[in-house]
């Protein structure tokens, strides 16, 4: 399917912080990118920076930026970046500036227009304060599109999961559907767990899954790519099968 006909982008949000959002949305532009569409990343807010080559970066940003395939900038793919690691409405404040939902809706629909496909990553989990009165659920409304979300597998996911799924349920968004991500290697029942969340979220709510990620050693975008389901992503979004090497054995961030 071209995917000029098919849905143009997804939100990814995840279950938490630190649950590999940023490794499933590079996965995803790189499986858009292998076939020669125009993929492009949007990560609207952003907080914590490192200094590289004497300038400040945010990694997630330039995660996505590389593997996107158009030639976008920071401040595009990232237009509210703080240096402090913490929560977005802090990092904010500390700096003395507020995040915008205009300015980050004006973007979006920016990039859409010129990509073939957009991969949003949220901020934290579902519903993080960005301001006074809204928050990051207001960004996947605002846009409208389908909303991933990634299971962060570890102990204590699956509350955190079906949680999730009812705050984007309760907004009436469509869940295209949700990636375990392995996080803790160590994870005790891993596989009992995975078959309660394909009951729970798969055959009881309807929301496939897209694919489950191991702990990989070297989480690439094209590695992670590689265990992302092809039917499951073919349904929802038209994306085929990416032409790429073996998975490599085990971690995902």
């Amino acid at each position: 399917m071209n995917l000029r006909t098919a849905t143009r982008g997804c939100f990814v949000s995840g279950t938490d912080t630190e649950v590999g959002k940023t490794c499933i949305s590079a996965a995803l532009l790189h499986r858009v990118a292998s076939h020669g569409q125009r993929a492009a990343g949007f990560k609207p807010v952003a907080a914590g920076t490192v200094v590289v080559d004497g300038r400040r970066v945010n990694e997630d940003v330039q995660a996505l930026r590389q593997a996107g395939s158009m030639p976008l900038s920071d401040a595009e793919v990232g237009p509210f970046q703080f240096d402090a690691a913490c929560a977005p409405h802090v990092a904010a404040a500390l700096e003395g500036r507020a995040i915008d939902r205009v300015a980050i809706l004006t973007a979006g629909r920016r990039l859409l227009a010129r990509c073939d496909f957009l991969v949003v990553e949220g901020v934290g989990g579902f519903c993080v304060p960005l301001g006074a009165d809204w928050d990051s659920s207001h960004i996947a409304c605002g846009l409208g599109l389908p909303v991933v979300l990634v299971v962060g597998l570890r102990l204590g996911c699956l509350n955190h999961a079906l949680l999730t799924v009812e705050a984007i349920l309760a907004r009436r968004l469509q869940l295209a559907g949700w990636v375990g991500n392995t996080i803790d290697p160590q994870m005790p029942y891993r596989a009992e767990t995975i078959q309660t969340l394909e009951h729970e979220l798969g055959r009881r709510r309807r929301v496939p899954c897209l694919g489950i990620v191991p702990w990989l050693d070297r989480p690439d975008p094209a590695s992670v790519a590689a265990h992302l389901g092809d039917t499951a992503l073919q349904t929802a979004f038209g994306l085929a099968q990416t032409p790429s090497s073996p998975p490599v054995p085990a971690r995902a961030r």
